[in-house]
C-alpha cells in the first residue's frame, strides 16, 4: 500500500456556527447543513493554521471582508484563519484569530469577525444566544472607534461570557465584532488605536505564530 503523503491534511468535519455542535450534511432532498438546535446554517468549517496558503484559500473564498489590523500591534502574530459557508455558497462569514502581549499583563488573544446578519458566529464565540449582537446594543455612545479602511467605525461593548471582552459593531453592510481573551484584554481594543485592512486587497508580509485553539471554541 502506498504511502500517505505528508502534506495530505484530513479536516474535521463543518459544525454550527451557533453553537459549534455537529451537523447534518447536505442529502438528496435537502441542500442545506442542519444543526438539530438551529435548523438550517451555514457551516462552520474546521479552522485554518497560521500559514500563507491558508490566507490565500480564504482570500479567494471569502465573500466578506477579511479583516486584519495593519499594523500590527508590537509583539502580535495571526494564528489561523476559520470561515462559515462552503463551496456553494463561499465564505460567508471570516475570522482571523491573533495573539500578543496584552496592554496590561500576559498574553491575550483576538478573533476579529466579519459576518453577514442571522450568520451568528461572532455571537458564538462572544458568549451570546445570537445570532447577531441583539436589539439596542448601539443605543448609547460607542465604547471604541477603530480605523476601517481609513474611516472611523464604532463599536460597542455586547455582553458575552465573563471571561472574554465583546465589541460588535458595523463596517461594509456586515458585522464587525472584536473579541479578545481575558477580559482585561479588551482595554487594547480601545486604547490601541488598531487599524483595519482587508486582506482580499493586500499582499503583506504577515508574521504567523502557533495556532490559536479559541478558533476550536
Amino acid at each position: 500500500m502506498p504511502e500517505k503523503a505528508p502534506w495530505v491534511v484530513v479536516r474535521a468535519a463543518p459544525t454550527c456556527p451557533r453553537c459549534f455542535g455537529p451537523l447534518h450534511g447536505p442529502s438528496a432532498w435537502s441542500s442545506a447543513f442542519r444543526c438539530d438546535a438551529h435548523g438550517d446554517v451555514l457551516p462552520y468549517q474546521p479552522p485554518w493554521p497560521p500559514t500563507s496558503t491558508a490566507l490565500e484559500a480564504i482570500r479567494k473564498s471569502a465573500v466578506v471582508p477579511v479583516w486584519l489590523p495593519w499594523p500590527l500591534p508590537a509583539g502580535w502574530l495571526v494564528t489561523g484563519f476559520g470561515e462559515v459557508g462552503d463551496q456553494r455558497t463561499g465564505a460567508r462569514a471570516s475570522v482571523v484569530a491573533l495573539t500578543g502581549p496584552s496592554l496590561l499583563e500576559g498574553p491575550a488573544d483576538l478573533l476579529v469577525i466579519a459576518e453577514e446578519p442571522g450568520v451568528g458566529l461572532g455571537a458564538a464565540f462572544a458568549g451570546l444566544d445570537g445570532p447577531d449582537p441583539g436589539e439596542g446594543f448601539d443605543s448609547g455612545p460607542p465604547n471604541a472607534k477603530i480605523d476601517v479602511l481609513g474611516h472611523p467605525t464604532a463599536l460597542w461593548c455586547v455582553g458575552g461570557a465573563d471571561d472574554r471582552a465583546v465589541y460588535a459593531g458595523e463596517a461594509m453592510g456586515n458585522w464587525l465584532w472584536a473579541i479578545a481573551w481575558p477580559a482585561d484584554a479588551g482595554c487594547m481594543i480601545a486604547l490601541a488605536e488598531l487599524s483595519l485592512l482587508d486582506v482580499r486587497d493586500h499582499d503583506l508580509d504577515i508574521p504567523f505564530g502557533a495556532f490559536s485553539p479559541r478558533l476550536e471554541d
